[in-house]
């Protein structure tokens, strides 16, 4: 197998990939995209954290560039920054949360790696969620867990998802 071919920072921020990829350690990295289920949850998340974005004093972002380390940016499905984080061009102070939806496919698994760098960056609140199985997991101060009480939250704040209707709205799009 060659080795892949790695490219810097520098180009990886001048140059603009259709979707988004990652870029590991000079390794650029695919995303899984494209599929109802994935977007019609992110639009979901997006439109309700939008609407909420004064009253939790938050600022929502889809694939937007977070960088996680020097050599390492992820692009989380949705990002969310609070309102007073600084504006750039690349987000490189650790959202409040980072949320990642699971196309058809990837395993709660392969999502490790992306939860271990957004939590080394300092993210505090990774919600995984996989629109198949109507399962959602969160991995908050380094461990990942199922959400067992019926709602995505972020403690301290009045950000609450219940799942309920995050599963109504697939449900929904599935009637359309």
């Amino acid at each position: 197998m060659a080795a892949p071919t790695l490219i810097p920072v520098s180009e990886y921020l001048n140059t603009a990939y259709e979707p988004d990829c990652d870029l590991i350690d000079g390794e650029l990295k695919e995303r899984n995209v494209g599929e109802r289920q994935h977007a019609a949850l992110q639009a979901f998340l997006t439109a309700v954290f939008f609407l909420h974005r004064r009253q939790w004093k938050i600022a929502v972002l889809t694939e937007q560039r977070v960088q996680t380390s020097p050599t390492r940016f992820r692009v989380p499905d949705v990002c969310i920054l609070r309102a007073g984080d600084p504006y750039e061009p690349i987000v490189r102070v650790a959202p409040l949360i980072c949320i990642e939806i699971l196309s058809a496919g990837q395993t709660i698994a392969e999502m490790e790696a992306r939860v271990i760098d957004y939590q080394r960056m300092g993210v505090e609140n990774v919600w995984i969620i996989d629109p198949s199985l109507r399962l959602a997991w969160t991995a908050i101060h380094g461990s990942l867990s199922p959400v067992q009480e019926d709602a995505l939250s972020v403690a301290g704040t009045e950000i609450v998802i219940p799942l309920a209707d995050l599963f109504a709205e697939l449900d929904e799009t599935h009637r359309l």
